[in-house]
């Protein structure tokens, strides 16, 4: 689980410093992550189906970043957040139309070799993506909505960020261990993902 957070803390820190509606400070501090978490994952040899998430953010940030301290206002306005989170829905969503679920590539560092071409291992990365997929969907839509109908509503905003990424972690967590015992497999350990 804990390597899901590690890929989102990009999107994390953007998400805590781009609360008072200015994107600009968040999104070079987002580029900055992500590129941090590409070069040390690729240095100790992760594959790029791994890092989908980071490719994603390096991309996302480093165009937010040079767009939001070039051009006055930000590009995204009060809406930095909800784009983002947007960006990562179409991240997510696009996994799923490859059928590459970017779930597959960080499964594969926590699950035992033998499993990884079983079809019940890709099943489960692609209910896991398609909920992370839901869950941003949602959640930019509701930041949007929150943006458009009360933008200083700081908490409940704060709620909505923490809401969208709990979730899906909560159910990426459990999820796993249930679609075993559903297929009637044995308990894996605590990090395994099908």
């Amino acid at each position: 689980m804990s390597r899901y957070i590690r890929s989102f803390l990009p999107w994390i820190a953007f998400a805590a410093i781009s609360t008072d509606g200015d994107s600009r400070h968040g999104a070079l501090a987002g580029f900055v992550l992500a590129l941090w978490l590409l070069r040390s994952d690729r240095h100790r040899g992760r594959a790029w189906d791994g890092l989908v998430i980071e490719a994603s953010s390096a991309l996302f940030f480093g165009g937010l970043a040079f767009a939001a301290y070039a051009f006055d206002p930000s590009p995204f306005g009060d809406y930095g957040t909800a784009a983002s989170v947007g960006w990562l829905a179409l991240t997510a969503w696009g996994s799923l139309a490859v059928r590459r679920p970017f779930t597959l590539g960080i499964a594969r560092t926590m699950a035992p070799a033998e499993v990884h071409g079983s079809a019940l291992f890709h099943r489960v990365n692609a209910v896991i993506t398609a909920v992370w997929a839901a869950a941003f969907t949602v959640n930019a839509v509701a930041l949007a909505l929150l943006l458009a109908v009360a933008p200083h509503a700081t908490a409940a905003i704060i709620a909505v960020k923490v809401c969208g990424f709990a979730v899906p972690a909560a159910f990426t967590a459990r999820y796993p261990e249930i679609a075993r015992r559903r297929a009637g497999l044995k308990p894996a350990g605590p990090d395994a993902a099908a």
